[in-house]
């Protein structure tokens, strides 16, 4: 049997960020099985195209995605970030650190706080659009099918 998986390791390492905002780097390259020289790269790559954004937190960075991009290969550009992780992060496993139950929903956690968010800085006038139509997080009206 051969070696090769579906992903590529930028999409593993995606997939370790969006289960997990704080994972060190060290972490998800033991996750994904490549270096974290490796990982750097693929981090910095993904930062470039505004897939990720990295923000300081402490002595920690903080990895936030943007789940609202399309992948890049013309056969997946109907589908988001957001879509994919939603089939493939699942809940939090690592090989290097087990997480606990509150750890292992924080991602989903932090994801609605960062609506709420961006919700809130909306102003809403009575009788706009806004204020009719509130797009839920699940709504998919508006982004085309997975496959």
């Amino acid at each position: 049997m051969s070696d090769w998986t579906f992903f590529s390791n930028y999409g593993h390492v995606l997939v370790c960020l969006g289960r997990n905002r704080q994972a060190r780097l060290r972490d998800v390259a033991a996750e994904v099985g490549i270096t974290e020289r490796a990982v750097q790269k693929i981090v910095r790559d993904l930062q470039d195209e505004g897939y990720l954004t990295v923000s300081k937190q402490g002595r920690c960075n903080r990895y936030r995605i943007n789940r609202r991009k399309t992948l890049r290969h013309p056969l997946q550009s109907h589908c988001t970030v957001g879509k994919l992780l939603q089939l493939t992060a699942g809940p939090a496993r690592s090989l290097t650190s087990p997480l606990s139950v509150s750890e292992s929903t924080q991602p989903a956690v932090a994801d609605e706080l960062e609506q709420k968010e961006q919700a809130e800085k909306v102003k809403e006038v009575p009788g706009t659009k806004a204020e009719k139509k509130k797009a839920s997080p699940l709504d998919t009206r508006q982004q085309g099918s997975l496959f």
